[in-house]
């Protein structure tokens, strides 16, 4: 029997740990826009799970809720995955919007040899995201040329 998804989640989405999760969805909203879908919270007011829409897709927010998840704040910084979030336009204002919101810009916004304009940002708690927008159509042959790299496949 196939039951059709009342959330409407996207075949992949990445769930996002935090020390102080509520204080991060009010900042993901501000920052970089995106806006809460679902807010679960316990007898005692903590928060027990959240998700955030952004255009199609949903990420989780959530707390360190076991010994083997943690927010880059709780391990030095370090980052094991990347939050990548597509941009249809308006990529430099996203930007100056996650600047006045205090994130910390870590790659400024510029041209890719692929075709697409991206920055990078960290936030509060050192979650490293990835906002990217295409510029321009580019064949394999050309990005290969532009990057002297060799690649096997093509997206485009």
């Amino acid at each position: 029997m196939t039951v059709d998804d009342p959330f409407k989640h996207s075949s992949l989405g990445s769930g996002v740990l935090y020390r102080d999760p509520r204080a991060a969805l009010a900042w993901l909203e501000a920052a970089f826009g995106f806006e809460r879908s679902m807010v679960v919270s316990d007898a005692d007011g903590n928060l027990v799970h959240a998700e955030m829409r952004f255009g199609d897709c949903t990420i989780i927010v959530d707390s360190e809720w076991s010994d083997y998840v943690a927010s880059p704040a709780s391990v030095s910084g370090k980052n094991t995955q990347s939050v990548y979030v597509g941009l249809k336009d308006g990529l430099d204002a996203h930007c100056e919007q996650a600047r006045a919101a205090g994130a910390d810009i870590i790659q400024e916004p510029m041209d890719q040899f692929y075709g697409e304009r991206q920055y990078r940002a960290r936030d509060p708690e050192g979650h490293v995201w990835t906002f990217t927008q295409p510029i321009r159509c580019v064949s394999r042959e050309e990005a290969e040329r532009l990057s002297g790299l060799s690649i096997d496949g093509w997206h485009r």
